[in-house]
């Protein structure tokens, strides 16, 4: 059977930026080793298949693999499936609706269309679980798994800490953007100090210059030892917490992420947090997409 599948950059308006990802439709029928196979060949850090809902009004059934395993949520994937699923039905001269409607793993997931003069340019999608505050580590042992110094992990806020709103991940706040610069994954104190209730990634970050550009700037290290460009799953749970760390009970805080600098493909992911009696209720995360690549392949049912 002949697969379509296209490629979206994810959270930039132009071609070669942000967090890549692949979108392989109509993929009922493949086996997960096959999923795991066709995710391995793209090398991206996710890869997405689209299969038909359980329900009518629920868009696709999405699953998502890294090029080591499938996992239950994801951000900078759904933002590109939603995306490129809507490219999609505009071509077959389909009604696009403003809102989908994602099953996977972690629950449901839905997203909304961002347009702009008429065309679909991006998406935003909402978490599919309130943050979980998890386990705790030292600055310590967080410093030695981004090769810093303690002195480099700042603790004013929050110690570093598994979050999650459908993926956990270490998320950690630097002292400054120098540090944030100079931090790599260590090898040897990621396999002393992970995986720690659920989480196996760094999310590090620093609070930005009002000038900046961004409020929080940002880095994502995996277990791969690689680098992941835009992260809006880590992002979605940082967001969540900063806004439960301030001090107003009902209000609805925007912040803007920028990662990927150091990579050379930056990216923005814009983030949004409605708190209810002083925790999170909702939180969103989107931003633009980018059209990429196009094809199929062949594979035959497992």
């Amino acid at each position: 059977m002949q697969r379509r599948y296209v490629t979206v950059d994810v959270f930039t308006d132009r071609m070669f930026g942000g967090n890549p990802v692949a979108v392989v439709f109509d993929a009922d029928g493949l086996s997960a080793s096959q999923m795991q196979a066709i995710a391995v060949e793209f090398n991206y850090s996710e890869t997405t298949f689209v299969l038909r809902a359980s329900q009518p009004d629920h868009a696709a059934r999405v699953r998502i693999f890294t090029p080591s395993s499938e996992i239950p949520f994801a951000g900078h994937p759904n933002v590109g499936t939603a995306f490129a699923l809507a490219a999609r039905m505009g071509e077959g001269g389909e009604a696009i609706p403003d809102h989908f409607v994602f099953e996977e793993e972690a629950g449901l997931v839905p997203v909304s269309l961002i347009r702009e003069n008429g065309s679909i340019i991006g998406a935003e999608l909402c978490a599919p679980e309130p943050l979980s505050r998890r386990g705790q580590v030292s600055p310590e042992n967080a410093a030695a798994c981004l090769s810093l110094n303690a002195g480099d992990i700042r603790t004013d806020l929050h110690q570093p800490q598994v979050l999650s709103v459908g993926l956990p991940f270490l998320v950690v706040e630097l002292a400054s953007r120098d540090a944030l610069r100079r931090a790599a994954p260590n090898w040897a104190a990621y396999d002393q100090f992970l995986p720690l209730d659920g989480a196996r990634s760094v999310y590090a970050y620093t609070r930005s210059h009002p000038d900046a550009g961004a409020d929080i700037h940002a880095r994502m290290f995996t277990p791969r030892m690689t680098e992941d460009p835009a992260t809006g799953s880590a992002t979605a749970a940082a967001a969540a917490l900063l806004a439960e760390l301030t001090n107003a009970a009902d209000w609805e805080m925007s912040l803007r992420f920028m990662q990927g600098l150091e990579m050379g493909r930056p990216s923005q992911l814009l983030a949004r947090v409605l708190k209810d009696s002083g925790t999170s209720s909702a939180v969103y995360v989107g931003g633009r997409c980018v059209s990429v690549m196009q094809g199929s392949f062949y594979l035959p049912t497992a």
